[in-house]
């Protein structure tokens, strides 16, 4: 992945679930062309998110402030007990390649 279109393309092939922190996130995400099922973690405590996605395959996509990264590590740990399997690549490629603080500031 070299560019944010390659970004997308890549997570819309993958199929994933994607996990955010809201409705904003979600809004940014489909403005940029994810057509992935994504789920709000605003709608549902982690421990519900966690037990409706036992056995699924989830990317993590919160901010990169100290909320959203307490709010990774949770979901991390919590979703991997259950059999889980997050996908770090597109999150750590957001970090690395974009200036983005939060997922809702994508275009």
């Amino acid at each position: 992945m070299s560019s944010l279109d390659e970004w997308v393309e890549d997570i819309n092939e993958s199929g994933k679930v994607i996990l955010v922190e809201g409705i904003n996130d979600i809004r940014a995400l489909r403005r940029i062309g994810v057509k992935n099922d994504i789920v709000s973690l605003s709608r549902m405590a982690i421990f519900e998110v966690v037990e409706e996605l036992s056995g699924m395959e989830v990317v993590i996509l919160t901010d990169f402030d100290k909320k959203g990264k307490e709010l990774y590590g949770k979901l991390n740990s919590g979703l991997q007990n259950v059999g889980v399997k997050v996908d770090h690549k597109f999150r750590e490629w957001l970090q690395r390649n974009t200036k983005i603080s939060c997922i809702e500031g994508l275009r």
